[in-house]
């Protein structure tokens, strides 16, 4: 399976808290919702046909409890593209502390989840997608298990919070393959990893 990230991110790389202002608190985080008021319309309909594509999803434990206890307890979860894709696919979770899960169709990964999620993208077709889940994608990005980052960007400056990526990390080159702007201000980006950055050798004219 390709393995895809879908993120929503602020123009500041914000991934904190974007869906209330009790979602994610750590670290004294003070705004969260800031993604709501921001969605809707096109960028919605389209986000749909997003986890529609999916064949599974894969999450961290936060973004699983979260979407768990949204999604996973939706009176007519069939009223929602969103909430029927989640509740009719197979989960899995990166955890060594979940266990139990209640969320139907749910596998929880608490061995060595690169050696797992390399069967999962190994053993069939179809695409296994990742949404929210900042500090696995991070990982995900460092064992160099990504196939396509989609990222949804919207038109705030949080000013605070956790990042998508840290101050220092591993560098790879992307290859822009989607782009599109929403009436909401929204854009979408789709990447693919590229191998290593070019970087200049030496400055330009007037460097």
């Amino acid at each position: 399976m390709k393995l895809t990230t879908v993120t929503n991110i602020s123009v500041d790389g914000v991934v904190q808290g974007l869906g209330g202002s009790e979602e994610d608190r750590r670290g004294g985080f003070e705004r969260g919702g800031w993604a709501l008021p921001l969605f809707g319309g096109d960028a919605e309909e389209f986000l749909g046909r997003v986890y529609q594509r999916a064949d599974a999803f894969l999450f961290g434990r936060r973004t699983y409890e979260i979407f768990a206890g949204s999604w996973g307890v939706m009176a007519d979860p069939g009223s929602s593209p969103i909430g029927d894709a989640l509740n009719t696919r197979p989960k899995y979770v990166a955890s060594t502390t979940l266990t139990g899960p209640r969320w139907a169709d749910t596998t929880v990964l608490s061995g060595d989840v690169e050696a797992a999620v390399r069967k999962l993208k190994a053993e069939s077709a179809g695409e296994l997608q990742v949404h929210g889940s900042g500090a696995l994608v991070r990982w995900l990005f460092d064992n160099r298990l990504v196939d396509e980052v989609t990222l949804f960007t919207y038109p705030v400056v949080v000013g605070q919070g956790t990042r998508l990526f840290p101050g220092t990390g591993p560098d790879t080159a992307l290859d822009l393959v989607d782009s599109r702007a929403f009436a909401n201000g929204i854009t979408l980006q789709v990447y693919r990893p590229a191998g290593p950055p070019r970087y200049a050798a030496a400055a330009g004219p007037g460097g």
